[in-house]
């Protein structure tokens, strides 16, 4: 298995306490020191970025215990999407599967074993098209199977094949064309997450998002993403340092602390995550009260001088 061992790709741009978090927890994984990782560094947007950019690139460059690390250092601004878009292909094109993570993902020391031991479970399962390390906080989890597949292709630290990742498509367009209202509700979970609302802010210029076109792809192809029950992935980037998202903390989870064990036979959506999943959607901003504090803190926090 040490010889097939998926390249790990993460994604670095201007949050230096985020990278060096991200990075230490990752070394700590089982299987670090024989995993290939590969840096790619977005080179700074304006001159605000400068300093913050030159700070992750020199953490990125310390001795960090992985099998080799490969760092690529962009000389002009990708932005997120073309960045992910382009280190995705090549790489999981090069090593025909790859672990793709972000400067703002905490992983459990089981991540990497978790996201290699599905890999290698599921690689000739085509409806099987990416591996979810992150799991919501869903009330009662216990009642879920310890792994299980759900429809949404979650970006929050994920795995994929180059046979799957051959499918995405990145013309929105094309992507939504044949949809209709039974589609809609079915992509956006019966209307309870706002996916559809990301694919119109997309259209309308207002958003860039490589990972919006990518569950489209999976969705189009009925294809299925493997969750587990105790996430592997803790996102620590949703305190507003993100390139899209705000302060929030209704995404903590606890991460896993053994290895998986358990991955299903039956490639179906699991109809008991899917409700639990569902449920955290409708009600995890709270009620109108928590919402309006929410709401002020960051109105606060936006007129505060920094």
């Amino acid at each position: 298995m040490m010889s097939n061992l998926a390249p790990i790709v993460l994604f670095v741009y201007n949050r230096p306490k985020h990278t060096r978090r991200t990075l230490a927890a990752l070394e700590k994984n089982i299987l670090a020191d024989n995993s290939l990782l590969y840096i790619i560094s977005d080179a700074p947007k304006n001159a605000n970025a400068v300093e913050a950019v030159n700070e992750v690139r020199a953490i990125i460059r310390e001795a960090w215990e992985f099998k080799h690390i490969t760092i690529i250092e962009r000389t002009r601004n990708w932005g997120l999407a073309e960045n992910v878009i382009d280190g995705v292909t090549r790489i999981v094109n090069e090593h025909g599967r790859i672990i793709v993570l972000e400067d703002d993902l905490e992983t459990s020391p089981y991540a990497l074993t978790y996201f290699n031991d599905a890999l290698t479970r599921y690689e000739k399962e085509d409806r099987v098209m990416g591996i979810s390390g992150y799991m919501y906080p869903v009330q009662f989890p216990k009642r879920l199977p310890k792994s299980f597949f759900f429809r949404v292709a979650n970006s929050w630290g994920w795995a994929t094949w180059n046979r799957a990742w051959s499918h995405f498509n990145s013309d929105i367009e094309a992507l939504t064309q044949d949809f209709q209202s039974a589609d809609i509700k079915r992509f956006s979970i019966d209307g309870k997450e706002n996916f559809w609302r990301q694919v119109k802010d997309f259209k309308a210029g207002k958003i860039n998002s490589w990972a919006i076109r990518w569950y489209l792809s999976v969705f189009n192809r009925n294809g299925l993403t493997l969750y587990p029950r105790e996430s592997m992935i803790q996102n620590i980037g949703t305190d507003g340092s993100g390139t899209h998202s705000d302060e929030d903390n209704v995404y903590h989870i606890k991460l896993a602390s053994n290895k998986m064990k358990y991955f299903p036979q039956e490639i179906e959506e699991n109809r008991t995550a899917y409700e639990a999943i569902k449920y955290f959607y409708t009600h995890r901003k709270g009620n109108y009260y928590a919402r309006a504090i929410r709401y002020l803190k960051k109105k606060i926090k936006f007129l505060l001088p920094t």
